[in-house]
């Protein structure tokens, strides 16, 4: 049995970090293993991920926004996602849907009916095994936003408000949906690879069991 896990969270949350150590333990513990990104994965994917970061992209509407996240993804799904987990990969990704439902949805507003049908639509319904939402506040973003000292982009450049929506949606989701582990990820960097492992760990326990 394939596994299909995503990583959220507000930006620098630790996501990335926390990606490439997941990565890391599964091969090592036999596991064939493809790391995406989103938006991106794919030529047209980073293509659109080039016009959503960009900071000089001007003029971009919200629903345009959701539909250039959406086209992404329903590419990555289709000639990528898709066929990795037929062979029997596992496959992380770096955002998925959840994304789109708290920073498109609760971030700029857009009403949930239409996210979830955009969401349905582009991913022909795939859902995350399981779905890692590492968690820091606002206030965290903009302290490891100042200490990293880097250009912002496109989508990094909304305020507290902004990621507060965004956060409150993310913990609403996890309350929702089961395959939602929310992790602080104000925690040692060591300490948060090792909780995640723990639930990937009795994941694929099961997932022996199932199969003897």
């Amino acid at each position: 049995m394939a596994l299909f896990i995503t990583f959220e969270g507000l930006d620098h949350s630790g996501k990335s970090t926390q990606v490439r150590r997941l990565e890391s333990r599964l091969q090592r513990a036999g596991r064939s293993v493809l790391v995406l990104r989103e938006p991106g994965g794919t030529p047209v994917g980073e293509t659109i991920r080039h016009i959503l970061l960009d900071k000089g992209t001007h003029g971009l509407t919200d629903a345009a926004e959701v539909f250039l996240f959406s086209a992404s993804r329903a590419q990555l799904v289709e000639y990528v996602i898709r066929p990795a987990l037929e062979k029997g990969q596992a496959v992380i990704c770096d955002r998925f849907f959840d994304s789109t439902t708290a920073y498109q949805g609760a971030g700029r507003g857009i009403p949930a009916d239409i996210i979830r049908t955009v969401n349905r639509w582009a991913t022909g319904g795939l859902t995350p095994h399981v779905t890692f939402f590492l968690d820091i506040s606002p206030a965290e973003v903009q302290r490891r936003m100042h200490a990293a000292a880097t250009r912002r982009d496109r989508m990094e450049s909304g305020g507290d408000d902004f990621y507060g929506r965004v956060r409150e949606r993310y913990l609403g989701l996890a309350k929702e949906e089961a395959r939602f582990k929310v992790i602080d990820g104000t925690r040692t960097v060591e300490a948060i690879e090792q909780e995640i492992w723990k639930h990937v760990e009795a994941m694929m326990t099961e997932e022996k069991h199932a199969t003897t």
